[in-house]
């Protein structure tokens, strides 16, 4: 009779393990899952992206990601506090040169002011789209490595659309980094023409 109750206590305490090792592991994979589906906002992509470690490879890239920026603060909802982030953001591509004729307090003052008039009249850039890899020139200029990368920008103002186009100028700098040097509005019969 004891061994039928040792057994008996045994296997109830195993059974018991065994169930709490379940609820165990579907509470996590459920948890993971939850995790799994958070999807970020493009702001926050942006706010948590990190040029010290992963700054984009080609000037192609850089200006994608630039035009990322710009889009999101032109159309999206964000705080204080990622505002300034993105436009730290947006300086860190910016060329060394082009950062001292624009200081910090001046350029995020000039963003705010150029975002607000977006807002205030309605206006969003709902596309942006990059010259392809073998339409951005690549040249040497006083011994600086350049790079020529266009781009196009279609904006929804109200009910109407309209179409811009700019040419960016971008120059590697120490670190082998495509930075923004200068940048223009163009015709699209000239693009590239600097």
């Amino acid at each position: 009779m004891k061994k039928v109750l040792r057994i008996t206590a045994a296997v109830i305490l195993m059974a018991a393990c065994i169930v709490g090792y379940y609820g165990y592991l579907s509470n996590r994979n459920a948890s993971v899952k939850a995790e799994d589906n958070v999807t970020l906002s493009e702001i926050d992509a942006i706010v948590t992206k990190d040029f010290s470690t992963d700054y984009p490879s080609t000037p192609r890239s850089v200006i994608k990601w630039y035009n990322r920026m710009i889009t999101a603060l032109y159309a999206e909802d964000y705080d204080e506090d990622q505002f300034q982030i993105v436009a730290d953001q947006l300086r860190e591509v910016l060329d060394d040169e082009l950062l001292q004729y624009n200081p910090r307090d001046q350029y995020v003052s000039a963003l705010r002011s150029d975002v607000t008039y977006y807002k205030n009249r309605n206006r969003v850039i709902v596309n942006s789209d990059v010259s392809d890899t073998n339409e951005v020139r690549y040249d040497t200029v006083k011994g600086d490595s350049v790079a020529f990368v266009s781009a196009y920008y279609f904006i929804r103002e109200g009910s109407s659309y309209d179409r811009t186009y700019q040419d960016y100028c971008l120059r590697q700098d120490s670190h082998g980094r495509w930075k923004i040097l200068t940048f223009k509005l163009s015709d699209k019969d000239d693009t590239n023409d600097f």
